[in-house]
């Protein structure tokens, strides 16, 4: 496991939580590219990515 990997992981799940229960088209994109950032992560990582809806907590 990488370094940067897991810190990709970890901005884009803390960048996702925070803009999810925007309502703008702003804060979608916003919890969008958290989302992309963390799957980016968990590939480099080996892992799959994430592919849960988002807000459901899976």
């Amino acid at each position: 496991m990488s370094i940067e990997g897991k810190a990709k992981e970890a901005a884009g799940y803390v960048n996702e939580e925070l803009n999810e229960k925007g309502d703008s088209a702003e804060a979608k994109r916003k919890a969008q590219e958290g989302r992309d950032l963390r799957n980016e992560g968990r590939i480099e990582d080996g892992k799959a990515p994430k592919p849960g809806t988002p807000g459901s907590d899976n």
